[in-house]
């Protein structure tokens, strides 16, 4: 059993392909909706890769979008 310290940390966000997976819907749709903010969920942009929150994903798919940016 590894260690507290050496223990990989859970990620926290999910890739594109995955967000496209967990939505079901195809992967280049997915990209050009990221690309131009049309997801759900902020978009978190890493020089030219793009990811998505774990938790603001997961609580959309349960029907709990909780702090939407359009509620804000």
């Amino acid at each position: 059993m590894p260690s507290p310290a050496t223990a990989k940390p859970e990620r926290q966000t999910y890739t594109i392909e995955e967000v496209a997976r967990l939505l079901g819907i195809n992967r280049s749709t997915c990209y050009e909706l990221a690309r131009y903010d049309r997801l759900p969920v902020p978009v978190i942009r890493l020089g030219k890769r793009m990811v998505l929150g774990k938790a603001a994903l997961d609580r959309l798919l349960a029907g709990d979008p909780g702090k939407s940016p359009e509620a804000a």
